[in-house]
């Protein structure tokens, strides 16, 4: 569903990813782990055609990026850092307006569904701006999967999130996962994603450092995985 071959990612004279090779299976959930500023959020920015690659072949769910960005965005749900919703239209009016733009039949029935998924049925009538920035979230992530895309891009979707709003993540992500979407997440919260994901890999200084899953991992955990990881890239 994603294939990634050599990508460089420069911002003026600084290189963000150095010819990195990434690819997904269909129905994977990847946990993308990282220090600060290895390039994660540019990276998935990249998957869902936000920005362009300097150098590289992307492609996503079979179209190829960015000449095919149009194509791909069909196929994606993200959440990123920023909810990026409409604050002056209410939650179900920012549902339905995204909803029209992907021609989804029976949309009240839809609506109503991701409304009580994310827990804001009783407030589909307010304004955005009167919400909280996890309630913002919330809508983010309802809006996402809205469509019921192929890909899913979430970039540290927990930020802001409460107790019971990230159980309600949980939950989302699972039944994304169980109907065999392939998902990439980024998360600083390690014992969350290894409990989600299937697959964990590290970018490290613009490239897959390495690659894991829970079986590898042996009598030790994702912790202490990603600790050894950077470890040995250090010394390098």
């Amino acid at each position: 569903m994603i294939e990634v071959k050599k990508l460089i990612k420069r911002f003026g004279l600084k290189t963000i990813l150095r010819g990195m090779d990434f690819s997904v299976e269909e129905g994977e959930f990847v946990a993308l782990i990282g220090p600060n500023g290895a390039g994660k959020s540019t990276f998935l920015r990249i998957l869902a055609s936000l920005t362009r690659p300097t150098l590289g072949k992307v492609s996503v769910a079979g179209y190829s990026l960015p000449k095919e960005s149009a194509e791909v965005r069909h196929e994606l749900g993200v959440v990123s850092h920023l909810p990026l919703l409409y604050v002056d239209l209410t939650a179900e009016e920012n549902l339905k307006f995204y909803g029209k733009m992907y021609n989804l039949p029976d949309l009240t029935t839809r609506t109503n569904e991701v409304l009580e998924m994310v827990g804001l049925t009783a407030r589909r009538g307010d304004l955005v701006r009167t919400y909280s920035r996890g309630m913002q979230q919330r809508l983010a992530i309802g809006r996402a999967v809205l469509h019921d895309p192929s890909v899913m891009l979430f970039d540290e979707p927990y930020t802001g999130l409460d107790q019971d709003a990230s159980a309600m993540l949980d939950d989302v992500l699972r039944t994304v996962a169980a109907r065999g979407r392939t998902v990439v997440m980024t998360s600083h919260d390690l014992a969350r994603t290894e409990d989600l994901a299937t697959r964990f890999d590290v970018l490290s200084r613009g490239k897959i450092a390495a690659s894991a899953t829970k079986k590898d991992f042996g009598n030790g955990n994702l912790l202490s995985f990603y600790k050894d990881v950077l470890a040995e890239g250090k010394k390098q």
